[in-house]
């Protein structure tokens, strides 16, 4: 893993509101903020965040639950831990074509190619929280990676 991609994982946590929570990097966190005990598979837990939205997002990038079904059995995953969530997020970047991006320092452009994933991003569209771009580059470089113009 390059050290771009793994400033670009942090920020996710950064954005997502999981890097400060938890006893394990927000590998342990479920939407909303709460905490959750052992990695042996996605926690499975439905928060109410308001009358009408809900989530089952949770893990260092609020992985959903039928995202993490989906994931997790095509990729021979069998437990839910730190290691098998940076697995999932960085299949999921992949899947946005964003690798390359994150590789070569264009992380505005990787940030928008994977919007649609992370609803905190700028632009996502959801109706949740979505933070500011300079912010997230602030993270992605207090983390180690590298920006080219």
């Amino acid at each position: 893993m390059t050290n771009n991609l793994r400033a670009f994982l942090a920020m996710i946590g950064v954005s997502e509101g999981t890097a400060r929570l938890g006893s394990n990097g927000g590998y342990d966190v479920l939407v909303g903020g709460t905490l959750f005990d052992g990695y042996e598979d996605h926690p499975r837990e439905v928060v109410n965040l308001s009358r009408r939205l809900k989530s089952t997002a949770a893990g260092r990038y609020q992985i959903l639950e039928r995202i993490w079904d989906y994931y997790s059995k095509r990729m021979g995953l069998t437990n839910f831990s730190p290691e098998s969530q940076d697995l999932v997020a960085v299949r999921l970047i992949k899947e946005c074509d964003a690798l390359e991006d994150i590789d070569a320092g264009r992380i505005e452009v990787a940030i928008k190619k994977c919007r649609r994933i992370w609803a905190s991003f700028p632009g996502a569209g959801y109706g949740q929280h979505e933070n500011k771009l300079a912010g997230l580059l602030e993270a992605y470089k207090a983390a180690g990676g590298v920006i080219k113009t």
